[in-house]
């Protein structure tokens, strides 16, 4: 089974670390929604979308990637999501575009990702240190675990 990740990880590279520990223990191909806006999906058989929260959404890169990208017509194919947020773990943005696909969701990952954007920065920012090992080998796990 053919597994990717399309992810956005711009700010402070949460997202990236959660994505590049995935791929060290499964077989899973990278791609960066930011710096490749385009790719044929259709040999896939398992694709997960990865980003940070930002107002409630998933990065604007990887709307617009599934928008473009992804198959209306492969009813078979499995999604799987990922993100990493400062506040709360929020999927809506995309499922609504994975709906319109007849995309078939799998599963669901969340965790905290270090986050200084607006008030946080007046603080120094939270969820400092994460993503963290423990949420790396989570992610992982979660990834063996989809079928």
């Amino acid at each position: 089974m053919r597994k990717a990740i399309v992810y956005a990880s711009v700010h402070h590279g949460n997202t990236e670390k959660l994505v590049k520990s995935i791929a060290e223990e499964c077989q899973v191909d990278l791609i960066d929604a930011v710096k490749q806006p385009n790719a044929d999906l259709n040999s896939y058989d398992m694709i997960g979308f990865a980003s940070g929260i930002y107002f409630s959404k998933f990065h604007q890169s990887i709307l617009g990637f599934a928008e473009k990208n992804l198959p209306d017509d492969k009813k078979i194919l499995k999604i799987f999501l990922i993100c990493t947020y400062g506040g709360s773990a929020n999927y809506k943005s995309l499922e609504q575009i994975l709906d319109k696909k007849h995309s078939k969701v799998i599963g669901k990952f969340g965790c905290k990702g270090y986050d200084t954007f607006g008030p946080f920065k007046l603080v120094g920012g939270i969820a400092k240190d994460h993503p963290n090992e423990e949420d790396m080998k989570n992610a992982v796990d979660f990834v063996k675990g989809l079928h």
